[in-house]
C-alpha cells in the first residue's frame, strides 16, 4: 500500500535519518539552512525507493515538495513557546498530506463511519476522555475539607497532570477490556497504588489519600463499565 510505504518514509526520514545537529541547526538559520534541503532531499529519495515504480514519481516528489512546504512553515512561525504545538502541527500536516495521496489511489474509504461497530467504540472512547473527568469531579466535589491538601499537592505537581493521568488510566483500561486481557486492568492498578498512595502514605494526609482513592476506583470502574456494556 502506498499509505504504509509514505508513512515508513516518513518516520525514516524525519526521526531516524535525521541527527539533532540537523535539526538544531534548522531551527538556528530557519530556510536558510542547508540540512533542511539535505531533509527534504532524503525523504524524496525514500520515498521513491519504498514505492519501487517508475511511473509514481510524481509521488515522491510531490511529498518532498509538501514536505518542504510543512517544514519551512514550521520553521519561520514557531517560537519557543509554540515549538511543541508546532511539532505535532507538523506531523498532523504529514499525515494528511500521505493520507491524501492514499485516498487519491481510492486506498481508503469512509464506510467505517456508517459501521456501528466502530461508532460505539469511539463514543465510548470519547466519554472516557473530558466527559469522564468532569462526572469525578463533579461527585468528589462535596467532600470540601480535602481542598486546602489537594491546591497543596497541585502545586507541588505538575499542571493538570492528574486529568491526563486520568484520562490515560481510562482509555488503557477500556482497551485492555475490548481485548479481553483482564490482567493489564489489574497491572494498571497495581501500578497507580505504588506511585500515588505510596507518596501520600508517607505524606500522612489520611483525608487526600482516601480522596484520591476514591476518585481512583470511579475512574477505574467507569472505564471498567463502559468496557464491559461496550462488549
Amino acid at each position: 500500500m502506498i499509505f504504509i510505504k509514505l508513512i515508513l518514509a516518513h518516520l525514516l526520514g524525519d526521526f531516524i535519518l535525521q541527527p539533532n545537529s540537523w535539526v538544531a541547526d534548522k531551527e538556528n538559520r530557519k530556510l536558510k539552512s542547508k540540512y533542511l534541503y539535505f531533509h527534504v532531499l532524503i525523504h524524496t529519495l525514500l520515498s521513491f525507493i519504498l514505492l519501487w515504480n517508475i511511473q509514481l514519481w510524481w509521488v515522491a516528489v510531490l511529498a518532498g515538495i509538501t514536505h518542504y512546504i510543512i517544514d519551512a512553515l514550521k520553521l519561520s512561525f514557531q517560537n519557543i513557546k509554540t515549538k511543541k504545538r508546532w511539532f505535532f502541527i507538523d506531523q498532523l500536516l504529514h499525515i494528511l498530506v500521505i493520507a491524501g495521496i492514499s485516498f487519491y489511489f481510492n486506498e481508503f474509504n469512509l464506510d467505517f463511519i456508517e459501521d456501528q461497530g466502530f461508532l460505539k467504540i469511539f463514543i465510548a472512547a470519547l466519554f472516557l476522555t473530558t466527559p469522564a473527568s468532569v462526572f469525578i469531579k463533579i461527585l468528589l466535589s462535596s467532600w470540601t475539607p480535602v481542598s486546602e491538601e489537594l491546591n497543596k499537592l497541585q502545586t507541588e505537581s505538575l499542571t493538570s497532570a492528574g486529568k491526563y493521568i486520568g484520562i490515560l488510566e481510562r482509555l488503557l483500561v477500556f482497551t485492555f477490556i475490548l481485548v479481553n486481557h483482564w490482567e493489564g486492568v489489574g497491572f494498571m492498578v497495581a501500578a497507580k497504588s505504588v506511585f500515588r498512595f505510596s507518596d501520600l502514605a508517607q505524606a500522612k494526609q489520611r483525608k487526600l489519600t482516601e480522596y484520591v482513592l476514591i476518585g481512583t476506583l470511579l475512574s477505574f470502574g467507569m472505564a471498567v463499565l463502559t468496557g464491559i456494556l461496550i462488549k
